[in-house]
């Protein structure tokens, strides 16, 4: 299965991607979206890549590299993550990794591709997504794809600024 979509194409991490990894995981700038609080040496993100080989049912993640086509380069990851079999739902993030490739519809196709394969390949009920409230472009993106608000936690996040709203979006697989 080929997930492409719009000029994107979703593709297993390779050893290749550990010079980007390191850089965007120890980007303190993207710490506050996922929750990082320490940075990432590359010798654990050499072990991560080499055990990435492993399906989501072993490991309770998936992520993929976000790559243009057909120049091949790459601008991002999106992850399904927390996975829970038993209630058949993940979580889902996203991360275009240089301001200047973001808005140009990279993450909407990447997103697009990843709930098809998450209906239809992996047979989810249902993905989800925690968003900050400073972040209204993920709720827009995520908002046009379908998913809608459940849940709102005040002053969830703490943050050098004080703490922040995080609002939980879910997305229900109606094709089952």
């Amino acid at each position: 299965m080929i997930l492409e979509n719009d000029g994107i194409r979703l593709r297993a991490v390779e050893p290749e991607d550990l010079e980007l990894l390191y850089r965007w995981e120890n980007d303190e700038s993207n710490w506050k979206l996922s929750n990082t609080l320490v940075p990432y040496s590359r010798y654990i993100l050499k072990k991560y890549i080499a055990g990435s080989g492993k399906s989501i049912y072993e490991t309770g993640q998936l992520r993929l590299m976000i790559d243009i086509v057909p120049d091949e380069r790459t601008v991002g990851t999106i992850d399904l993550y927390d996975f829970d079999h038993y209630h058949n739902r993940a979580g889902v993030g996203i991360l275009i990794a240089d301001p200047s490739d973001r808005k140009k519809g990279y993450a909407s196709a990447a997103l697009s591709c990843l709930i098809n394969y998450a209906f239809d390949t992996i047979g989810l009920h249902q993905l989800w997504c925690n968003i900050q409230s400073t972040n209204p472009e993920s709720m827009h993106l995520f908002t046009n794809h379908g998913f809608i608000l459940c849940a709102t936690r005040k002053e969830w996040i703490r943050t050098e600024e004080g703490y922040e709203t995080e609002h939980t979006l879910q997305l229900i697989n109606t094709k089952k």
